[in-house]
């Protein structure tokens, strides 16, 4: 790197403000180009209805900035499962000095009962990046409203569910003052219950927080990630979960976050018929003809805010 004590032209480089070199007539700048960031690839989605979580180490602090130019609705940094013990304490400082610095992320915190969780709600509190904190293993309502207390009385939380209690609760949970969306553990889970990854053995659990939070009057669950590299078995998995109601899902690789967010988003093809049927509603003077009017009709307008929110156009 030339660090203007060398000469050009006879010029010594250090006195040099500015040289341009012509060449055929044209003026050339042959100063270092600024260094650019990448363009961001983000789109604003609400956290309620968005789709892809990204879950980033919080040890990892060279990726907080690109992820959230990425293509992830909304990013998480995890100083649970993915950071040592050891490690926990400096990750937690690391994130927030970040949120503090002008960075924007939800954080994923220890559970209630570890050692770690106290100091979590505290050094997070009143941050002003903070969007919200997802507590991991979440079993009670009483885990939720506590952290949500705790931090201030106004930071949304996603209770996390990852056990046989927490599926047993959530209706509880998603109830509990301070929730915001379910999310399924589905590893834990799995390591709790010795369910398989059989997509029948785990319909029982993603049902369950689907109906619980649709009895808690909150939006649709968050599917736990799809681990692995394969984009047919990452499309096919996110296809099983949005047929079962949940509306949004956990991912650890930005690659995997175009899939997820296409998969989640209405098609086209939806969206051209929630056009045409509410184009057709409003031309007969919003007249309900048969018992099928009011349920296609709701479906529609859900069908145009999603389109609208996720930049989904009719074909």
């Amino acid at each position: 790197m030339n660090r203007g004590f060398g000469k050009i032209g006879g010029v010594p480089d250090r006195f040099r403000r500015r040289r341009l070199w012509y060449q055929r007539g044209m003026a050339i700048d042959d100063r270092p180009a600024p260094p650019t960031t990448a363009p961001s690839r983000r789109r604003s989605v609400p956290a309620e209805i968005s789709r892809s979580w990204l879950l980033v180490s919080g040890t990892a602090s060279e990726r907080f900035d690109g992820s959230v130019r990425s293509r992830a609705d909304q990013v998480i940094l995890d100083i649970e499962d993915a950071v040592d013990p050891a490690a926990k304490p400096a990750a937690r400082s690391t994130v927030a000095e970040w949120l503090t610095g002008g960075g924007d992320a939800w954080v994923r915190i220890n559970d209630v009962t570890t050692d770690f969780w106290e100091d979590d709600v505290e050094e997070l509190r009143g941050l002003p990046g903070l969007q919200g904190v997802m507590l991991a293993k979440t079993e009670s309502p009483a885990q939720v409203t506590d952290t949500w207390h705790r931090l201030g009385g106004h930071t949304p939380v996603i209770a996390l569910v990852e056990s046989a209690l927490g599926i047993e609760e959530s209706v509880s949970i998603a109830k509990a003052q301070g929730a915001f969306r379910l999310a399924f553990g589905s590893g834990d889970y799995r390591r709790d219950t010795g369910t398989s990854a059989d997509t029948l053995a785990m319909a029982y659990p993603r049902s369950r927080l689907v109906v619980a939070s649709r009895v808690g009057d909150l939006p649709g669950p968050i599917d736990g990630p799809t681990v692995g590299s394969s984009h047919p078995i990452l499309r096919e998995q996110s296809q099983v979960a949005v047929s079962l109601g949940l509306t949004g899902k956990l991912c650890l690789d930005t690659e995997q976050l175009p899939v997820i967010n296409e998969v989640i988003s209405p098609t086209p093809t939806d969206v051209a018929w929630a056009q045409d049927f509410l184009d057709d509603f409003e031309a007969r003077g919003r007249v309900i003809r048969d018992g099928s009017d009011l349920p296609r009709l709701g479906r529609a307008q859900k069908i145009q805010r999603l389109a609208e929110a996720f930049g989904v156009e009719a074909r």
